[in-house]
């Protein structure tokens, strides 16, 4: 990918934040979507296994799988093979393992409170511009956007209802960590006209999660596969939450706005990292795996 693709400027912010997006994304299908009959018997003891998700498991854990994929410097061998396994996770990994159909957070609640949270429902694969606002997926587009994966899940009272998902990239490293640079240096992870989109789920909590409801929200770029992360949370009363407000800030000491106050920020805080934690474990365990 040339330099002038990675270094394509974000569009302006409008004047007025962009209407909420046109097309409503497709209605659930009516049964989740189970892992592919052909899959090996790994991945079908993966689903088995995967059925309950925990987060919160520490520093170490995490960096222990970090160190598992970037084990050595970027014309390493191993730097080259994550890439090439995250971009092909996407079709490769069972739905189960990556959005478990029960999810534990413990310790990512506000003060430190456990949460657990259960899938509504598997969006249908589909492009970014499908699971993201225009402008997001304008910008993801310098990193080759090519497939979004997402789920929607609610918590244990079914008061909040989150679409959490992993947008994979066609990119190389120095262009994801191009595009993480330009995140942080713009704050575009800020931006209220740069969202994930909801994904809502007929006849569930979350039936009425459109772009109005959405509150809070997070997107991560990862580096060492070519991966974002995101998600994006609500109420699940349908009420309108304008505007929303980025999880870093809704999780800061003292936030007073009411998705702050309802833990919205660590819903969808929560629930991205348990999702991308699933995804860089299975990723360095197909790494090992003989050719």
């Amino acid at each position: 990918m040339s330099t002038e693709a990675r270094r394509a400027p974000v569009p302006p912010r409008p004047t007025t934040p962009p209407a909420s997006p046109g097309r409503p994304p497709p209605a659930a299908p009516p049964h989740e979507p189970a892992p592919p009959p052909g899959a090996p018997a790994r991945h079908r003891r993966a689903v088995a296994a995967g059925v309950c998700g925990v987060l919160g498991l520490g520093l170490i854990a995490g960096a222990a799988v970090g160190s598992r994929l970037t084990g050595g410097p970027d014309d390493d061998p191993a730097a080259r093979s994550a890439y090439t396994v995250g971009r092909e996770a996407w079709h490769s990994i069972p739905v189960d393992t990556l959005f478990p159909r029960t999810l534990k957070g413990d310790g990512a609640g506000p003060g430190g409170a456990d949460r657990v949270w259960t899938r509504l429902a598997v969006a249908p694969d589909g492009g970014c511009a499908d699971a993201l606002d225009p402008l997001l997926a304008r910008t993801l587009r310098t990193v080759g956007c090519a497939h979004a994966l997402r789920a929607t899940y609610t918590d244990a009272t079914a008061s909040s209802v989150t679409t959490v998902g992993l947008a994979f990239t066609e990119a190389d490293p120095d262009a994801m960590r191009a595009l993480g640079a330009r995140f942080a240096d713009q704050h575009l992870d800020r931006r209220t006209d740069l969202l994930p989109r909801a994904y809502p789920v007929k006849d569930s909590p979350a039936a009425s999660f459109g772009a109005r409801q959405r509150a809070s929200w997070s997107v991560h770029v990862l580096t060492e596969i070519p991966v974002v992360a995101f998600a994006v949370t609500g109420f699940a009363d349908g009420r309108v939450s304008t505007p929303p407000q980025p999880a870093d800030r809704a999780m800061a000491t003292g936030a007073t706005t009411p998705a702050a106050q309802a833990g919205l920020g660590h819903e969808a805080k929560g629930l991205s990292d348990g999702v991308e934690r699933a995804l860089r474990t299975h990723v360095a365990d197909l790494m090992e795996q003989p050719e």
